[in-house]
């Protein structure tokens, strides 16, 4: 449903370090990088992943109640995401990655260095 989303930074140099991590346990490579407008580029076979300096100039904010998910193919990869994550300058939120009941998703939650929050999500058949 979605093409792409995109994130902002205040530190792309940070961002790179933490995206290059958490984006490539999922096999996404090396982001184009668009100097010109001071973003960083993942691309997938199916979507698009943007984080970028504000083209107003304005500092970045994250959205308060917004939440960027990923799809994990399995609980593993949630794991090894989350891991990548706090390894590259991410901090954990909300519950402790896992299985959640209410819904039956394998879910974890990251904020990235500059606040976005983002979520790892398997689906179990």
């Amino acid at each position: 449903m979605l093409t792409h989303v995109c994130v902002g930074t205040n530190d792309l140099a940070k961002a790179k370090i933490f995206y290059d991590a958490t984006l490539g346990v999922l096999g996404v490579g090396a982001p184009v990088e668009d100097t010109a407008n001071n973003r960083l580029i993942y691309l997938s076979p199916t979507s698009i992943f943007i984080v970028g300096k504000p083209l107003n100039g304005e500092p970045a904010t994250f959205a308060n109640g917004g939440t960027v998910g990923f799809h994990m193919e399995t609980p593993e990869v949630v794991e090894a995401w989350h891991a990548a994550g706090i390894a590259h300058g991410g901090t954990t939120c909300e519950d402790p990655p896992g299985l959640r009941p209410a819904n039956g998703f394998y879910l974890a939650y990251l904020r990235d260095p500059d606040g976005n929050k983002l979520c790892a999500l398997h689906r179990p058949a």
